[in-house]
């Protein structure tokens, strides 16, 4: 490898690098120094003739000037343009002279500029101590730093098949008034949790639950569902206050986040159902990871539609720094969580989720902590709050004052 430049050519680099707009104004100084070169040169070789230890000193002494007068030159000639920063990392045009050249790297941040000091032979090249210049007030901001999030799971409260016990899968059916409460109580549990967004199935169950319960939160945003289905519902259901806009919560509603399709058990009574298949075979198809009922769904096939839409779509709003909420279903929510708790195929079977009870995960720096299910107001220290959760609760007690 090229051996460094010395300190004293890394000194005039950097001087010259400094006044390379100015540099005409120091060509009358050059100049100066090549003459005063000259002079020592002739006065040089008079004392080498007659003293010569002075001689000697003079010599070095001359040495040192012109080695100046060149390096000067070099690195006034080396040094190039700066370019505006580009949108990712690139190296700019270099102009070599000698060994030693200037090149300006364009950073992947916006607003960014370096500028290095290159040793360069003719086989490889190393950068040395890439110095960042300033941002322009011009250039805008640099990216946010992504800080933790919250991920708030739950499961919605019981419906009327389910009080019947009946096989629902993703027929249409309210909550009853049990899981109406549930609902309250699970927002009762996540009041004091900052929710930014709020993503449910296409299915009434899952909305109810996660409608009732952003009712109990301390922010008193509203709920507000999101029409996409067609262009007019899309334009007829905007928000022309900005106000009122920030006090509103949106609420997503996609079909992947929907219940395991029972297909031909839908409706069915689930223990008749046993009754008439066997008990092994219903506790197959309800229970098993990858054998679907009678032109239904698996877990499995449930699953990768679930995931799918989870990275696709959550994850993102959770790398940018949002809260969110997801209301859906037992087995759509299982899905996600044997994704984040890199469950086996085998674990995620025997996991089971009540309704009406929240699940909270963290995400920061790319991975998801458990933080399991928040206590009620009431109960203190069951649940830890991060840093930045109880940061957000005190906020919260300082507008209830």
């Amino acid at each position: 490898a090229t051996s460094p430049p010395s300190a004293w050519m890394q000194f005039l680099a950097r001087f010259a690098a400094r006044n390379a707009m100015e540099h005409d104004r120091f060509r009358p100084l050059l100049l100066v120094i090549d003459l005063f070169c000259v002079l020592v040169l002739i006065r040089c070789v008079d004392r080498l003739l007659n003293r010569p230890w002075e001689g000697l000193l003079t010599l070095v002494f001359s040495f040192v000037l012109v080695r100046s007068r060149m390096a000067a030159c070099t690195s006034q000639h080396a040094l190039i343009s700066v370019k505006p920063p580009r949108a990712s990392a690139s190296f700019g045009s270099d102009r070599r002279a000698g060994n030693v050249r200037f090149v300006s790297a364009t950073s992947c941040c916006p607003g960014s500029r370096k500028l290095g000091l290159v040793c360069a032979s003719n086989s490889q090249s190393s950068v040395i101590e890439p110095a960042k210049l300033p941002s322009s007030p011009e250039s805008g901001s640099t990216p946010k730093k992504s800080s933790e999030a919250a991920l708030i799971l739950i499961r919605h409260g019981e419906s009327l098949w389910n009080e019947k016990n009946l096989f629902t899968g993703c027929v249409d059916v309210p909550l009853t008034p049990k899981g109406v409460n549930e609902a309250i109580e699970a927002g009762k549990r996540i009041c004091n949790i900052p929710v930014d967004v709020i993503y449910t199935s296409s299915l009434i169950r899952a909305q109810m639950t996660a409608m009732l319960a952003m009712m109990q939160h301390r922010r008193k945003k509203v709920p507000i569902i999101v029409h996409k289905e067609s262009e007019r519902a899309h334009q007829w259901s905007q928000v022309y206050s900005e106000e009122t806009k920030k006090q509103s919560i949106p609420v997503i509603t996609a079909w992947q986040l929907n219940e395991r399709m029972y297909g031909e058990l839908q409706g069915l009574n689930k223990q008749e159902t046993a009754d008439l298949f066997g008990k092994d075979q219903v506790h197959e198809w309800r229970r098993s990871y990858d054998i679907p009922p009678p032109n239904g769904e698996s877990l499995e096939m449930c699953a990768e539609r679930a995931v799918s839409y989870f990275k696709e779509q959550i994850i993102p709003q959770l790398v940018s720094g949002k809260h969110v909420m997801i209301a859906a279903h037992g087995n759509s929510l299982r899905s996600i969580i044997m994704h984040l708790d890199k469950l086996t195929s085998q674990e995620v079977i025997s996991l089971e989720l009540s309704t009406g009870i929240p699940m909270l995960y963290i995400f920061k720096e790319g991975k998801f902590i458990r933080r399991g299910s928040p206590a009620g107001p009431s109960e203190a220290g069951v649940y830890a709050y991060t840093k930045s959760l109880a940061k957000y609760r005190q906020k919260l007690d300082g507008m209830d004052q």
